[in-house]
């Protein structure tokens, strides 16, 4: 991942945060508190991205 681009869309207490990943147009989502800074909303976003593109290559997050 070179390179990420992030959206941020307020609805009232609520902040949807879609990170994308233009190389692979693999994209996330999520819904964060609007309290929350914009770094530590980017990080959520960067998370959620990183769980989806180990998804798509096949890498299970559960410990044998």
């Amino acid at each position: 991942m070179t390179e990420i681009l992030f959206e941020f869309v307020r609805a009232g207490t609520s902040v949807k945060v879609t990170a994308v990943e233009p190389e692979t147009g693999t994209e996330a989502s999520v819904v964060v508190p609007a309290s929350l800074s914009e770094d530590q909303m980017k990080f959520q976003a960067l998370n959620r991205l990183r769980y989806v593109l180990r998804k798509k290559a096949g890498i299970s997050d559960t410990k044998d």
